[in-house]
């Protein structure tokens, strides 16, 4: 209305990131709720910004509002900054006209109406978080704002059935919280009737313990970017049975293909894998201030993802890997998220991540992070033998680390990043041999929280 562009910014960015954030995006004036004004003001200060606190009076309608700014489709809306899960966030620039087709294509897959009332845990400043915000006032539906699910995920609970919530969005950490420290299955929420899970994949066992504890309530899987607004596909909720691990088809108006290094599509039905390209209205126009990297990913109005996928013979996609993930270990090019996928259907374990880790002889090492579950009595040896049973030795990881909880970021994805980091100092913990094929299986016990 006021012409503006919303540059929602992380509430757990340091001092430094906030500084670089603010010179990036040219800000002057910033909207701060009052639990983080004690924390910005002295930033604020030494960058010369104006700091707006919430109040009832910035709420309140003085009298008529004066007419909307014009603005054109193609016009900057917000700056969206990535949350930099594997590396630099980077200013995704997303005009109205990309809010508009990516909104009406969720509203219309999801059947978004005028009574739905959606219970949103995740941030504002996560595009998935933001479309929550956008898709609901668009249908003149409701969102309920809560911002304590990490630490009372019962009382979000509470306030859904309080509220009469019809929806529930999360990323996998946020499905796993709720069925591993909560009573979530064993309530009744008489309204509900969709979920929605994106930034990553739920393993198969945790979709289906939901489905069970919420027969009627439709489970939407989903694929997005920032660059994509927020979503660029969806699987039917009625295909889960029968697509296990896809990512569906593209949605309405976007355009998905899986393209060899060529750029001719790769053939369905085949274990052929490729890049999934993105086209339509929802496709940012680039990064603010960085043409190199606008460049590499946005080539002829279309998103190259990074994302490597195959496509079955019905044209649904199965990603297989981020080209920036693969583990290059002895010659061979190992995907992390197969070998997670793998660990994660093993009951005990609540989460896993694998990353590639520096390897004097194979170039990189394949490292297993492993959250078990509290009364598991997961061993080492465990995880090892079921990727055995399930890979190729090559694949097997090197090491398995049992660690209390893994480092997420505010929109609750895996800071792989981080992990490698982490490994380096784990170097100096005290480790148990284990067995293994070449007897070079080690274990790392009661590791604290990777936070």
């Amino acid at each position: 209305h006021a012409g503006l562009t919303a540059v929602p910014l992380q509430t757990d960015l340091t001092a430094e990131a906030f500084a670089r954030t603010v010179a990036d995006a040219g800000l002057n004036d910033v909207f701060v709720s009052n639990r983080f004004l004690n924390r910005l003001r002295p930033w604020a200060g030494k960058l010369g910004l104006t700091l707006f606190p919430e109040s009832q009076e910035m709420c309140r309608v003085g009298g008529p509002l004066p007419p909307p700014a014009a603005r054109a489709a193609a016009d900057l809306a917000s700056l969206m900054f990535t949350s930099g899960s594997t590396g630099s966030p980077k200013g995704v620039m997303v005009t109205h006209r990309n809010i508009e087709c990516n909104s009406r294509d969720i509203i219309a897959y999801l059947g978004l109406q005028p009574d739905d009332r959606v219970m949103a845990v995740l941030p504002f400043h996560y595009c998935f978080g933001l479309s929550l915000l956008h898709t609901h006032l668009m249908a003149g539906g409701s969102v309920v704002l809560n911002n304590e699910f990490k630490l009372f995920p019962e009382s979000v609970l509470v306030e859904m059935q309080r509220k009469e919530c019809t929806g529930f969005a999360g990323v996998p950490s946020t499905y796993q919280i709720l069925l591993r420290n909560s009573r979530f299955r064993q309530m009744t929420f008489p309204k509900l009737r969709w979920f929605q899970q994106a930034g990553g994949r739920l393993p198969n066992a945790c979709i289906q313990e939901l489905r069970e504890a919420f027969p009627t309530v439709r489970f939407f899987l989903m694929y997005g970017q920032t660059e994509g607004t927020a979503r660029l596909s969806y699987l039917p909720p009625e295909r889960l049975a029968d697509k296990p691990g896809s990512i569906g088809r593209g949605l309405p108006t976007t355009k998905l293909e899986v393209l060899r290094t060529d750029g001719t599509p790769v053939a369905p039905g085949s274990d052929e894998i490729g890049e999934i390209v993105a086209s339509g209205g929802n496709i940012a126009p680039g990064y603010w201030n960085d043409p190199v990297e606008t460049g590499r990913f946005f080539r002829n109005g279309r998103l190259h993802t990074g994302d490597l996928a195959r496509v079955d013979s019905e044209g649904f996609i199965f990603i297989v890997e981020r080209e920036r993930e693969m583990i290059k270990t002895g010659g061979n090019r190992v995907s992390a998220k197969e070998v997670e996928d793998v660990i994660a259907e093993l009951p005990e374990v609540v989460e896993a991540a694998v990353v590639g880790a520096p390897h004097e002889l194979l170039g990189e090492a394949i490292k297993a992070l492993v959250v078990p579950a509290g009364d598991a009595g997961l061993a080492a040896r465990d995880v090892l033998a079921h990727c055995h049973r399930r890979l190729p030795s090559f694949k097997v990881p090197e090491e398995v680390i049992f660690v209390r909880c893994l480092p997420h970021n505010s929109s609750g994805k895996i800071l792989k990043a981080k992990l490698k980091e982490m490994i380096v100092r784990l170097r100096t913990a005290q480790f148990s041999r284990e067995d293994g094929a070449a007897g070079r299986h080690l274990h790392v016990v009661a590791q604290p929280c990777l936070a």
